[in-house]
């Protein structure tokens, strides 16, 4: 058996009958044909976006393939080819550090960029799925395919690759557009309040900011077992919201292109009175409601558990049902 404690953030104690990691493409296609990936097996990334239920009785796979490459540059924009097993936030910082913008919002988001392109992830009004050109993968088959950005199937954290016929397809590579003339994305949270503290509006200062949002909300990890947001902001008819203002007239929401308009679960679950409560070893973070933490020895039941009760006070008392964002692996 192997230890899955250093490959879950939740620091969940399970282990896997197997586990392997591959430092390139021909290497992952070396296994497949030789036949040393066998059913069952999970892929997985940082492990940030797990939940691992009880010992995985199968193989477990992880990339380690690396690299930042140029591919294609000029005065406008730049185009990167990046490995799968690069570690999400070290991308974003080499993206600051050339001046390429687009990525800085999506700081200290854990994780690895294989797994952003599978979760399409996001955070302060940009979506990873708007810096990605193209997908490249390889099956089960050890066939190479690459996807362009407008066959991945994008929408709010889901892409074809979430999807079970596309479990035995590999994410090795993503490819992605930045942009070297200066924009920013302000309008979301209190990033416009905390760049007040700052003389100028640089790059670098955007990423400090968000940096410092994220640690004044979000546990370490390390420190407390933690998933980062477990549940999804839910989108609903704007019907339904004015219905909910008749009640709530502060209620928080974000307007979408389509119409519609996403509401923030955290605040949902805030008014529920869940903040900081515990159910046992698990808890809602006493900082950020949409975060739920390991408090030390918890199960993967125990989070279920909560999860469930959280789930069952937001449907009461507005109607609406949260998902969780996390995957559960039974």
């Amino acid at each position: 058996m192997y230890s899955l404690l250093p490959y879950n953030t939740f620091g969940i104690d399970v282990s896997a009958a197997r586990f392997l990691e591959y430092t390139s493409v021909e290497e992952l296609k070396k296994l497949i044909v030789q036949g040393a990936v066998t059913t069952p097996f999970l892929h997985i990334g940082g492990g940030s976006n797990l939940l691992f239920t009880k010992d995985y009785d199968g193989l477990i796979l992880h990339s380690r393939i690396e690299g930042i490459e140029v591919t294609e540059e000029d005065d406008r924009f730049v185009s990167v080819r990046v490995g799968a097993g690069v570690v999400w936030d070290d991308f974003v910082a080499y993206c600051v550090e050339h001046g390429w913008y687009g990525a800085e919002n999506l700081s200290l988001i854990p994780g690895e960029v294989g797994a952003s392109a599978v979760q399409n992830i996001g955070a302060y009004g940009v979506e990873v799925k708007d810096l990605i050109t193209a997908v490249e993968t390889v099956n089960i088959q050890a066939e190479e395919r690459v996807y362009l950005v407008e066959e991945c199937g994008y929408t709010y954290r889901n892409s074809i690759f979430k999807r079970p016929e596309n479990k035995a397809t590999f994410v090795t590579y993503v490819r992605f557009r930045l942009s070297k003339e200066e924009h920013y994305t302000l309008d979301y949270g209190t990033i416009r309040q905390e760049l007040e503290k700052y003389p100028s509006l640089t790059l670098s200062v955007v990423r400090k900011v968000i940096i410092a949002i994220r640690e004044s909300k979000l546990p370490d990890p390390k420190v407390m077992g933690n998933a980062g947001s477990f549940f999804m902001n839910p989108i609903v008819p704007k019907e339904e919201l004015e219905a909910l203002q008749q009640e709530y007239p502060r209620i928080p929401y974000y307007e979408l292109a389509d119409g519609r308009v996403k509401i923030p679960a955290g605040w949902m679950i805030d008014q529920c009175g869940w903040k900081g409560k515990a159910l046992g070893p698990a808890a809602v973070h006493d900082k950020q409601a949409l975060v739920l933490v390991n408090r030390g020895g918890a199960k993967g039941s125990d989070i279920i558990a909560l999860s469930d009760a959280v789930r069952a006070s937001v449907r009461e008392k507005f109607g609406i049902d949260i998902h969780p964002e996390v995957n559960f692996i039974n």
